[in-house]
């Protein structure tokens, strides 16, 4: 029998291994902080016309691009040394934490961080703003105006021990970056749309503002889903540490289970409190408001989750919610500020709520310990501790405020002044996709081989309108006139022209087929006939479709009866509802093959 073998282990040892789970968790949450940017590209992309999709992709990708470069040698030395120098400490230049390996981690982390507070703008200058404008504020959000936030809450390496930043020793509180990162953006989003001015048909001569719907929902929610996911990094995230390398207890970990809840819980309460405000101010649950209050609620309880008790959670999740409905149609309607994606009441009011607000539910001074569901002032519990902490905080809500309109105004400002801040109206009209980068997100002409219904794609070119073989012969080039004259073209050849719903489009292709008229060309249309107008409705506001999505087919004929056809046509697309649409036949003077040059119904 063997005797069991006893392991020395050293204080290094467990130093290393606790280094080691540290930097684990902090790279995980990093990734999924990084992964919230494909949850803002898809939800600012279903918020925006199609015309503009790849402009606001775009965008999403080079403020990462951009951004990760200028915080690296830029931003993060500036938010060290204000954090430093703003409270006597030593101004030695930084543009890191240090050099070890965990450092780099921390500077990734920090930078993700600078990164979330950048995209957001881009919601709220969507659709009229050049990329070179764009561009040029990233590069000075991510090297000065966030990371002087960051120094005033976050950082002091060069401090004297026991200092804090200068608001953090004022007494303001912000765990997670409600203030610092969503505030940010959402008051910088909000300046920045102010200077830009509205989107071309925003408003009416009157002062009305019209809906400009986005062009497709299911982004929008799944960017919020996304986004939702990685939250979740983003708050439990900030509790960095997980194990006291020095005497390997639990360190920040003592109280994520805390922060997961309250995070959990501000998501839920955001999305029912959009709900409650929609379904007062609409009548209905408003899809969008729904989405938007999901984040809302997460921004809300993002500052101070860790000091929130679950109906602090609650509570803070309710309100940044249902006050996202309000304070939206306020900036559009009282403000005149098209906030195209809505990034102030999503990130900015929503913040300020969360961090002015938590007084009220707060768990303690500690932050770190749940010992009931309900503490904090309004329970009467640490009145003497939190009432105090009301002052602090609307104290640091308004100098980060301040300082991001007055940075953001100077630079739109500016870029305003000598005409590089909005794009041309022409432009805006064609849509940015194609003026800013010269591409179509959606293609008018697809692949040839996809049919429109999902169906087949035929590919026998043999196949004739009339069901006949091609001709023989191939009529003389002297047939055709150059002199404007009436050529020698068969009027015996008739084009059936219809109308239809798009979901009829499989069944007509079958019955054409069945009547020897295969062929056919087929468009996407809207239009206006018979089929009453229908109300939509776009984050809460109302608006008339009367403009209907139809499918239109050509179908010329020459040796068949057009009655067959039109009879087929019809018995098809037949629902017995308004709207079902209309058949027209016209006779046709002439035709040509362009292949073979063949005239009338040989070319036919």
């Amino acid at each position: 029998m063997m005797e069991p073998v006893l392991l020395e282990v050293t204080t290094g040892d467990l130093e290393s291994l606790a280094t080691g789970m540290n930097l684990m968790w902090a790279l995980t949450v990093t990734f999924l902080i990084f992964f919230m940017h494909a949850g803002f590209a898809m939800l600012e992309a279903g918020q925006v016309r199609s015309k503009n999709v790849a402009n606001q992709l775009t965008k999403n990708m080079l403020t990462w691009a951009v951004g990760i470069f200028v915080f690296f040698v830029i931003g993060m030395g500036i938010s060290n040394n204000v954090g430093s120098a703003l409270v006597g400490g030593d101004s030695t230049p930084l543009t890191m934490f240090g050099e070890g390996s965990f450092d780099w981690v921390m500077w990734l982390f920090s930078a993700v961080f600078a990164m979330t507070a950048a995209t957001i703008v881009s919601g709220a200058v969507a659709g009229r703003a050049k990329l070179r404008a764009y561009v040029t504020y990233t590069f000075l959000l991510a090297a000065v105006i966030y990371p002087v936030v960051a120094g005033m809450v976050w950082y002091a390496p060069g401090a004297a021990e026991g200092v804090d930043p200068i608001l953090a020793g004022f007494g303001f509180s912000d765990f997670a970056g409600g203030m610092v990162v969503h505030g940010v953006g959402g008051v910088a989003g909000l300046t920045a749309a102010w200077i830009l001015g509205a989107r071309m048909d925003k408003y009416n001569d009157d002062g009305s503002s019209n809906v400009i719907p986005g062009h497709s929902m299911t982004f929008a929610v799944l960017g919020t889903l996304v986004l939702c996911f990685g939250w979740f990094g983003f708050n439990v995230g900030t509790a960095a540490t997980v194990i006291d390398a020095g005497t390997f207890e639990l360190a920040d970990f003592d109280y994520v289970g805390s922060v997961a809840m309250v995070t959990a819980l501000g998501m839920g309460l955001g999305a029912v409190g959009a709900s409650a405000v929609s379904i007062a101010i609409n009548g209905k649950v408003d899809t969008l408001y729904v989405a938007n209050g999901m984040l809302a609620g997460l921004v809300g309880v993002t500052g101070p989750t860790d000091l929130l008790t679950p109906m602090g959670a609650i509570a803070i999740g309710f309100i940044a919610g249902a006050q996202l409905p309000i304070v939206f149609r306020f900036v559009e309607r009282k403000l005149k500020i098209d906030d195209v994606c809505a990034v102030f009441p999503v990130h900015g009011s929503a913040g300020m709520l969360g961090l002015i607000l938590y007084p009220l539910w707060s768990n303690g001074a500690t932050g770190r310990e749940v010992t009931t569901v309900g503490e904090g002032l309004i329970a009467g519990g640490i009145v003497s501790i939190e009432a105090g902490a009301f002052v602090p905080q609307v104290v640091g809500v308004a100098v980060i405020t301040i300082w991001t309109v007055a940075a953001t105004a100077a630079v739109w400002g500016a870029l305003k002044a000598i005409g590089e801040a909005r794009v041309t109206p022409e432009h805006e009209r064609d849509g940015l996709d194609v003026t800013e980068h010269g591409v179509d997100t959606y293609p008018e002409f697809g692949d040839p081989t996809i049919a429109t219904d999902g169906g087949p794609a035929v590919s026998d070119d043999r196949l004739r309108t009339d069901g006949g073989e091609p001709a023989e012969s191939v009529r003389s080039s002297s047939d055709l006139r150059s002199d404007g004259g009436v050529s020698d073209y068969s009027t015996d050849v008739q084009m059936i022209t219809a109308i239809i719903r798009p979901d009829r489009l499989g069944a007509v292709k079958q019955a054409l087929a069945e009547v020897g008229a295969p062929s056919l060309t087929v468009t996407n249309v809207s239009g206006r006939g018979s089929q009453p107008a229908k109300k939509g409705q776009w984050r809460g506001e109302e608006y008339t479709v009367d403009l209907h999505q139809k499918t239109k087919l050509e179908c010329v004929v020459a040796d068949i009866d057009a009655d067959e056809v039109v009879e087929a046509i019809r018995e098809a697309a037949n629902t017995g509802e308004p709207g079902d649409g209309k058949i027209f036949v016209l006779p046709v003077e002439g035709a040509c093959q362009v292949r073979t040059g063949e005239t009338g119904t040989d070319a036919v």
